[in-house]
């Protein structure tokens, strides 16, 4: 976890200072050793540090019967020192868990940003190659689409149902004026419009757009949601990582890190039970994330484990273009009773004195962008998914345990070691060490813990409220598109078996269907 930072901060000073060790009585004859520590902090002026022990009357803190080599002055600056410590030991335990999520969050991004353009090239690719004379034309309706899918994929409020029926709107004039009922020039926009407004209607391209939207649904909902999570994930940990520490947490680390140095003790570790009593009292707060952080990285890996082939995004998207395709191949196949069912609603093609332009699509500049693709059946984006999945699990318990892992590994005595309890060095500490949590810290001899603290309980709602989009709970449902069926002990290729057969083209189509086969780069997944 790397969590040595202070004992490396504190070293070259423990170091300086331990040639003018503290007499045993615990009365320092000098405070040569506190002003170097105090200096070498630059906690503030050397001036107002005492070259020898005097009487603490003024103190608030760290009071002793005893000569003391602090002030009042030097007392706050401690305070202050103490928590900017806490902090910073906080920050550090938390980093590598926070650069896993940060980092995979910026990289499934670019992957799904790297996914949909490919889609969108297949689909250009589909119209050069096989519908040369509607291509530049359609080629504006696929970029607007799959500029909503991406827009939907990275959080922005708009419907699937609405921006593929769109598409197929759009799409129609276009085929029936190159395909259905071609002629020597193009329709009208008015007859255009019209054939846009009779789509749903005359339905050209059969159940294909609402399968679409099923498939679309399953796919980009799930991506959407993760990539959402991994966000709040990022946001808790910045949240917790500047905790505001109570007055009274603020007294009691204070107390525990800096009061031996007024007697001299600057070698002094607190004993484990006392450092247990003041941290889980100072993180009592935090604690209470602990539930709901276990159950995020559990809903996270549930939805993981769900998104597998008709709940993937990589499978979907690159294999829309064969969906169009068999939409394409189904208007042409009914053309006859299709322009009859037109003449119905708009009458008789209206066209104008123009032919639209060929196919302007730049396959050689589309070939070479593929190039960035490296091809790998092997390692999927499903793949790399469960592979991060694998890296979070570990951080399951991380807020629980996070007051022992602290006093464990940075600031408690060994065990077995004379230590610190709060008023003089002991063997051990006598005091009842309390549990994790808030309801625990009503027994705390340390700090005390009152009320409730509105950002941490903020960051709990976000909590439930992603766990529950992630569990499938918060949004619309798309066919059978439902997660709580699965988990991570479902295969949800078994669940979708009903919806998945040759019809829908889960065996290829026209232009045949593209495996799943995206590599994604090797700086994806962070080891710990």
């Amino acid at each position: 976890m790397g969590a040595r930072s202070l004992s490396v901060l504190l070293l070259p000073l423990l170091l300086a200072a331990a040639a003018t060790p503290a007499p045993r009585d615990g009365e320092p004859r000098s405070c040569e050793a506190v002003r170097k520590v105090f200096q070498l902090r630059q906690l503030g002026s050397l001036r107002g540090v005492p070259e020898f022990p005097r009487a603490g009357v003024d103190l608030q803190v760290c009071t002793s019967k005893n000569p003391t080599c602090c002030t009042k002055k030097m007392e706050e600056r401690y305070q202050t020192a103490a928590k900017q410590d806490i902090q910073q030991v906080l920050q550090t335990s938390s980093a590598t868990l926070k650069f896993l999520i940060s980092h995979n969050a910026a990289a499934f991004q670019e992957t799904f940003e790297m996914l949909i353009k490919l889609a969108e090239n297949y689909t250009s690719t589909l119209f050069c190659n096989a519908y040369r004379n509607m291509a530049a034309e359609a080629a504006t309706h696929v970029q607007e689409f799959f500029t909503d899918v991406a827009l939907f994929v990275f959080g922005t409020d708009i419907s699937i149902e609405e921006f593929v029926n769109r598409f197929f709107d759009t799409l129609f004039p276009v085929v029936y004026n190159h395909m259905i009922n071609p002629g020597l020039t193009d329709v009208t926009l008015e007859y255009a419009e019209c054939l846009q407004m009779a789509r749903r209607d005359i339905r050209p391209f059969g159940n294909i757009p609402k399968k679409i939207i099923g498939r679309m649904g399953r796919s980009l909902l799930p991506s959407r949601n993760f990539l959402q999570a991994l966000n709040l994930g990022i946001e808790v940990i910045n949240t917790t990582d500047h905790l505001h520490f109570s007055k009274d947490c603020s007294r009691a680390l204070l107390r525990m890190q800096y009061c031996p140095h007024c007697q001299g003790l600057i070698l002094s570790k607190p004993c484990m039970g006392y450092c247990l009593n003041v941290i889980r009292g100072c993180l009592a707060y935090m604690a209470e994330v602990d539930l709901h952080w276990q159950r995020y990285i559990q809903s996270l890996e549930e939805l993981s484990s769900a998104m597998h082939g008709t709940y993937d995004v990589e499978h979907v998207l690159l294999n829309f273009h064969s969906l169009v395709n068999d939409a394409l191949m189904q208007a042409r196949v009914n053309g006859p009773e299709l322009t009859e069912q037109v003449k119905k609603v708009c009458g008789p093609p209206v066209r104008k004195s123009t032919q639209s332009p060929h196919c302007s699509f730049d396959q050689n500049k589309y070939y070479q962008g593929l190039k960035m693709f490296s091809r790998d059946s092997e390692e999927t984006l499903a793949s790399r998914r469960k592979e991060f999945i694998s890296h979070l699990r570990l951080y399951r318990a991380f807020y629980g345990g996070l007051a022992d892992q602290l006093c464990g590994n940075e600031l408690a005595a060994a065990d077995g070691l004379p230590c610190w309890n709060g008023e003089d060095v002991v063997k051990s500490y006598t005091h009842r060490v309390v549990g994790s949590g808030i309801k625990a810290q009503s027994g705390n001899p340390e700090v005390r813990v009152k009320g409730a603290d509105p950002v941490i309980n903020q960051i709990i709602d976000k909590l439930k409220h992603v766990i529950q989009l992630l569990r499938g709970k918060s949004f619309p449902k798309y066919d059978n598109w439902d997660l709580r069926q699965t988990g991570s002990g479902g295969s949800v290729d078994e669940q979708m078996s009903g919806d998945c057969d040759d019809e829908d083209g889960c065996r290829g189509s026209g232009s045949g269907e593209v495996r799943r086969v995206l590599k994604i780069t090797d700086f994806l997944l962070v080891q710990t």
